[in-house]
């Protein structure tokens, strides 16, 4: 590509991303959901259809793992910082499945949420996190583009297998604020950084420790180098940068996609390429 090294850049030049995945659709998500809002966060909840319990639903006292009838679910979820995800029907072990099964717990699953959302669902979190080759393969066929584990990298590494993604870390991670404060401070020339924490909401009121992703938030909110997104939204994005054409001598790039991407030099510069637009490098 010519006498320079481009990479990619999150909208407007933003070198970092953040985005949180949280699962299971439980009562605690609405107090999440309003941190996430106070602080500038967005993030993607995966919920399971067919484990969705009845209107007027009663638990028994002490009991923290309390899903959230559709009523709820839909006030909840409402929030423009928050992506619905599919986590499964019946939220079971995928990989214990024959493959005709696999399928009609996730298509299943997305017809479910896209009629009672509206829109159409994209993206998953693996039940337990377990998975096999043939239950990614079903999931490619049924039109999942990103399905999250739960292992954790705890690097900023940008996803390069989206049915098998990696998180950062969760938050009961001991490194927790270790990782945000290495996140927040690196300054990058080089490949863009993404911080990915995932979690269940419950845990926060189980453990008695909502400070926890307060203080992650309190942590990384308002960084200018950093764009809030969710997990489609980041994945729409590195799509629309992949998709980018050179010319044959690197001096012009071509944006078919319909999402503007940014790319950056290790000098610092910042190259903005429109949806549909061819752009001049030299």
């Amino acid at each position: 590509m010519g006498a320079n090294c481009y990479y990619m850049r999150f909208p407007e030049g933003r070198t970092k991303a953040i985005t949180l995945s949280y699962d299971d659709g439980v009562e605690q998500d609405e107090r999440l959901i309003q941190l996430m809002e106070q602080y500038g966060f967005k993030g993607t909840f995966n919920l399971s259809y067919g484990c969705t319990p009845p209107e007027g639903v009663t638990y028994e006292p002490g009991r923290v793992h309390r899903r959230m009838p559709f009523s709820w679910l839909k006030r909840v979820y409402a929030s423009a910082n928050v992506e619905v995800a599919i986590h499964g029907l019946t939220h079971p072990h995928l990989e214990r499945y024959p493959a005709s099964k696999v399928m009609h717990e996730i298509i299943e699953d997305r017809k479910g949420w896209e009629e009672f959302f509206g829109g159409v669902i994209r993206g998953m979190a693996y039940p337990y996190g377990t998975y096999s080759d043939e239950v990614v393969e079903v999931l490619r066929l049924a039109g999942i583009c990103y399905s999250r584990t739960t292992k954790s990298t705890e690097r900023f590494d940008l996803p390069t297998d989206w049915l098998r993604l990696p998180a950062t870390c969760h938050h009961k991670n001991p490194r927790l604020m270790e990782l945000a404060d290495n996140f927040a401070s690196m300054e990058i020339s080089g490949e863009a950084k993404l911080f990915y924490l995932w979690g269940h909401s419950y845990e926060f009121e189980g453990d008695q420790n909502w400070t926890v992703i307060e203080n992650f938030f309190k942590r990384l909110t308002g960084m200018p180098d950093t764009w809030y997104a969710t997990n489609i939204e980041i994945y729409d994005y590195i799509q629309a940068y992949e998709r980018l054409y050179y010319s044959s001598d690197g001096q012009r790039v071509q944006n078919p996609s319909v999402i503007d991407v940014w790319l950056g030099t290790r000098k610092g510069e910042v190259i903005y390429v429109p949806a549909g637009k061819t752009v001049d490098l030299k």
